[in-house]
């Protein structure tokens, strides 16, 4: 089988000294930078939130972000994790973006209900980082070939021919497959234009990042049937699929009880995850850090 599409690049971008520099993680980094200034920034300065607020806010949670979103890939790939060094390998691929939205969430909420900001609106904001970032980091994955469907004659099935390309295992170099990655960056393109019609409507804050939530779920429960990279673990379905479930039927109507109580209240978190926030950060009886610090 011939693919359309032959994919020679090394996931090794270049080498300083020793240290290998992979194409996965420069992209990475790009999307990091574009996501802030073109998707979350524009998003939350026009509605009261400073500068000095955002980058704290988008630093803490890029950091707790790639934590959570490498910590789910190692619980679902538990059979490829035989050391220490495979746990955090993150130059070999391996993500899982519902890691770091449950992680990014929480540290949004924890560190906007603490500085009294608007959590519905920052939320918003993070949802436009995500669906502007993502596709930009699934660039890394197309040339890692980490994410790949089954395999395809179609025109723009993909093959890859060099040695360091970082295939699953029963994915084999010059056999063509579906460019599964490809999909998901185009799946997540389509949500941002989605969520820039629901914001020209004018709704209220909370209503992009629920919708966000929504559409990825169902997105990544579609477009997993074409991926193949991961095995099926229960009803015919990946553990990604079944996550995606978990978050469409629990998650959404969660977050939307929440919002329907909470919504206009700006400087307050939502009531339930503030009250689990502040548990966590300030446990009954202990000092608050920052006046500690000052005193």
């Amino acid at each position: 089988m011939v693919a359309t599409i032959s994919i020679g690049i090394s996931p090794v971008a270049f080498n300083i000294s020793s240290l290998a520099v992979h194409w996965y993680g420069i992209f990475y980094v790009v999307a990091f930078v574009v996501a802030y200034y073109l998707g979350a920034r524009p998003h939350v300065i026009h509605r009261g939130i400073s500068e000095q607020n955002l980058e704290q806010l988008a630093g803490w949670t890029i950091l707790f972000g790639l934590i959570g979103a490498r910590l789910y890939y190692d619980v679902q790939n538990l059979d490829l994790m035989h050391n220490t060094v495979d746990v955090i390998a993150v130059w070999n691929g391996g993500m899982a973006f519902y890691g770091a939205i449950i992680a990014g969430v929480t540290t949004l909420v924890v560190l906007g209900w603490r500085r009294h900001l608007p959590i519905w609106t920052v939320l918003d904001g993070a949802a436009f980082f995500a669906v502007v970032g993502q596709p930009i980091g699934r660039i890394g994955n197309i040339i890692n070939g980490d994410i790949l469907g089954g395999p395809s004659n179609l025109p723009w099935a993909t093959a890859y021919t060099n040695a360091g390309a970082v295939l699953q295992p029963g994915f084999k170099l010059g056999v063509a497959y579906q460019p599964a990655g490809a999909y998901e960056a185009l799946g997540t393109l389509a949500i941002l234009l989605i969520l820039l019609a629901v914001r020209r409507r004018g709704v209220r804050p909370g209503v992009v990042i629920i919708s966000y939530v929504a559409l990825y779920s169902v997105s990544q429960f579609l477009l997993d049937f074409l991926r193949q990279s991961e095995p099926v673990i229960w009803l015919g379905l990946k553990e990604l699929q079944l996550t995606a479930i978990v978050s469409l039927v629990v998650l959404v109507p969660v977050l939307t009880v929440i919002w329907r109580r909470t919504e206009g209240r700006t400087g307050q978190a939502p009531a339930a995850l503030a009250e689990a926030a502040g548990s966590a950060v300030h446990p009954k009886g202990a000092a608050d850090p920052e006046q500690a610090a000052t005193s």
